[in-house]
Parts: structure tokens; C-alpha cells; sequence
């Protein structure tokens, strides 16, 4: 019976990718653990070598590696150290994914495209992972993808408490969807804040350029927080912002799980009228003194659903957009 059972009782490894290491390092500070040791190295070829230095022989491990940019380099590394893991004889291995890129090719939306999110979603599994952890995916069916357990967190505990507490967000405010694919996360936020709530109509010109078109909901004299899982070129976030100035609205703020700015889209979210983009460190920030992003740590999330995996208690209430402030800490 290969089957993992009684995770309580194995020995518990942390291991890190080098997409993220300080996330990973905040993950084993909360768990009072150390991570792993492991060595990560490229060959002059640019191929990607992996040892393991810990025994991990019966052991239950947690590989931390979200697949941001470059998403194919940090792919192939985590591919490579599952594989190094089930070939070490580790009880269970779990997939840490902060953020899970190639999301948003989750369907076939013009002819001859693939579905990407599937084809990862298989090489993780072919490669050695029992399971998977992850943070707001860009679409909550990706968990169908796979054919072993997917842990689905949400930012959205990490957030709240700013959102509340600093910005000041009440129900005088508007949680606002900038485009159809983000309402039912915005509404969810506006439900736990008692906000208001609005959505923007989007018409995307090319890769890089968005234009937004239509208001449905009241702005006028009202804070808005504009609320979507990832940016990368902030297009959406900027022409959702703009729109929303013209049509009343005080201050605009925008909240994202996962931050993934190039040095454009930095500059035009420096020249819009977003006063602070609050995002979370899933993905690496490196952010100059007078930026206008902000990062939470989701350390603490990710450590106490590792901790409840490990020990075999329940995961889902971690899964409540609102889960109780204890558990996160």
C-alpha cells in the first residue's frame, strides 16, 4: 500500500525553490522550523541540477516554489525537485504553489490553442505530487485539472484587516470588478465589508492595452477599492481607475493577490489615479521607496494550512474568504 496515512506521525520537511525564498523562509519561521536543505543549481548549459541534502525517506514534504517570472525556469525547477523527492522515497510530497501560473490558459477560447493550466497541472502530477497548495487561482475550476487534492486558499483574510483597519474601508465605500471574470470575488470582498458594489466593462484592444468602457453601480463622492486576482501589465487596474475618477468616485484603491508588475506597467500604475495597490508577497516585490505597492505577508496562511495538512486536521476552514483571525496566526 503505497497510500500516505497518519501524516502526524512522519517526520515533517520544508523545502524552497528559489523563485520565492524569503516567503519560504517566513513560512518556516511561523512553523518554528528551519527549511530544508537542499542544493539548486544550473549547469553552463542553463540545465537545472537538484540534491537533496536531508533524508527524506518516509518523510512528508512541502516543496515551496510559486511559478511566477520566468514562469518556465520556475516550472522546470519545481518538476525537477518533485521528481528528486518521490525518487528519495518521501511519503508524501505537496506542491506549494503560492501563485500557479500559465492560469489563465485554462480553456480553448479561439481554435488550435492548448490548455495549458491542464498540461502543468499533469506534469505536476506525473512528476511526484500528492497534492497541491495553492492561492487564489485565476479561475476555481483549475482544481479540476487534477486528479489529486488541491488545498484552494484565499488572500482575502490577509487583506481584509487592511483593508478595514488602514485604508479605513466601510460600508460608505464600492468594491468594484474591473472586468466580468473578477465579480464573484469582488462581490465576495463587498459582502464581508459591507460595501457597496460595482462592476466595469472591459474590452481588451491587445495583450497590453485595455479599455474600459461601461459603469454598472454609484461611485460619485464614494471610495472604491478595485479587486482582481493578478496584474502583470496593470492595464485593467489603470483603465478600471480612470473611468471610475471620471465618473465621481473619491479615492481609488486597488487590491490584487498576486503582483507581477513589469517596469511599464509600474510606471503607468505610478502615473494613474490608483493611490496604493495592496497585493500580497506570493510572488517576489521589489519595490522602490515611492511605490504605490503594498505587499502583505501570507506566511502565516500558507504555515497554518501546511501545519493542518501535516497533521491531518481539517484544511477547509481556512478555505472561508473570512476565516476566523485565530487560524492565521
Amino acid at each position: 500500500m503505497d497510500e500516505y496515512c497518519y501524516g502526524y506521525a512522519r517526520d515533517i520537511r520544508l523545502f524552497s525553490g528559489t523563485a520565492n525564498p524569503a516567503l519560504s523562509a517566513a513560512i518556516a519561521r511561523h512553523m518554528g522550523m528551519e527549511l530544508g536543505h537542499v542544493n539548486v543549481e544550473r549547469f553552463p548549459d542553463g540545465e537545472i541540477f537538484v540534491q537533496y541534502r536531508d533524508q527524506l525517506r518516509t518523510a512528508d514534504v512541502f516543496i515551496i516554489q510559486p511559478t511566477c517570472n520566468p514562469p518556465n525556469e520556475n516550472i522546470m525547477e519545481l518538476l525537477i525537485m518533485l521528481d528528486a523527492a518521490r525518487r528519495a522515497s518521501a511519503a508524501r510530497i505537496t506542491a506549494v504553489i503560492p501563485f500557479f501560473g500559465y492560469a489563465r490558459q485554462d480553456r480553448k477560447d479561439r481554435p488550435r490553442v492548448p490548455i495549458t493550466a491542464k498540461l502543468v497541472a499533469n506534469l505536476l502530477t506525473v512528476a511526484g505530487a500528492n497534492r497541491v497548495l495553492t492561492m487564489d487561482l485565476h479561475a476555481q475550476q483549475i482544481q479540476g485539472f487534477f486528479d489529486i487534492p488541491v488545498d484552494h486558499l484565499y488572500a482575502a483574510p490577509v487583506m481584509l484587516p487592511y483593508l478595514r483597519d488602514h485604508l479605513k474601508i466601510n460600508e460608505e465605500a464600492v468594491i468594484v470588478s474591473p472586468d466580468s471574470g473578477s465579480v464573484k470575488m469582488a462581490h465576495s470582498l463587498a459582502d464581508r465589508l459591507n460595501c457597496g458594489f460595482a462592476v466595469v466593462a472591459k474590452r481588451r484592444v491587445n495583450a497590453t492595452t485595455v479599455e474600459s468602457s461601461h459603469l454598472v453601480g454609484d461611485v460619485r463622492d464614494r471610495d472604491c477599492v478595485i479587486c482582481d486576482d493578478l496584474t502583470t501589465t496593470a492595464g485593467t487596474l489603470c483603465a478600471a481607475a480612470e473611468l471610475l475618477k471620471r465618473e465621481g468616485a473619491k479615492k481609488v484603491y486597488a487590491v490584487v493577490s498576486h503582483c507581477l508588475l513589469t517596469e511599464p506597467a509600474r510606471e503607468r500604475l505610478q502615473k494613474s489615479a490608483i493611490e496604493e495597490l495592496i497585493t500580497t508577497n506570493s510572488v517576489p516585490q521589489h519595490d522602490s521607496p515611492d511605490s504605490r505597492v503594498r505587499a502583505l505577508c501570507i506566511a502565516p496562511l500558507m504555515a497554518n494550512a501546511i501545519r493542518r495538512i501535516h497533521t491531518g486536521e481539517s484544511v477547509s476552514c481556512l478555505f472561508q474568504v473570512n476565516p476566523p483571525e485565530d487560524l492565521l496566526f
